[in-house]
């Protein structure tokens, strides 16, 4: 990332190789985008939701961070598309963050301004998906080390978890 990060940030970069048995990719997907359904399966989201400003959909995202730490918001695009790649249908969803005029910051909420994420979802060659993500961001302030760990060794494993409950309730509540 030498172009869109110059300097050394010292952050990480996630890399996510997964499996979500039972989760067609279209159903992933699905689950993925559904903004609305994610406020119900996702314990980290204060506040969630898409508008419109000069016609670009854009996404404003709170999540809950753990006391003492203040939470973090998002504002970014994001867009989905199907491909096919010589026969094989994946899902790729890519999302930024941006700098929105209308959607200022609030007190006592640090803005993620420095957001990518690349994720792309396939069939498992049976009844589930093969998910690979790439993620950043730039949490601001002060982040303990013991918070870093535990993103990295059990938020996304759990992340993946709740996917997968979260797509078995989808087909349900739809």
């Amino acid at each position: 990332l030498p172009i869109l990060f110059p300097q050394q940030s010292g952050l990480y970069e996630y890399k996510v190789f997964g499996g979500l048995a039972d989760c067609p990719p279209k159903l992933c997907a699905d689950v993925y985008m559904d903004l609305d359904f994610r406020k119900q399966w996702d314990q980290y989201v204060k506040e969630l939701y898409e508008k419109t400003y000069d016609g670009e959909k854009v996404i404003y995202w709170e999540v809950k961070y753990p006391f003492p730490l203040s939470n973090r918001d998002y504002v970014y695009i994001r867009e989905c598309r199907e491909m096919d790649v010589d026969g094989r249908k994946i899902w790729v969803v890519l999302a930024q963050s941006v700098s929105v005029p209308q959607c200022p910051e609030k007190p006592g909420i640090i803005r993620v301004k420095s957001y990518k994420q690349s994720l792309a979802i396939e069939s498992d060659g049976k009844t589930g998906s093969k998910v690979y993500m790439y993620y950043f961001d730039n949490p601001g302030g002060m982040i303990p080390s013991w918070l870093v760990n535990w993103a990295a060794k059990s938020g996304v494993p759990t992340f993946l978890k709740d996917m997968q409950k979260a797509c078995c309730n989808y087909s349900k509540s739809t």
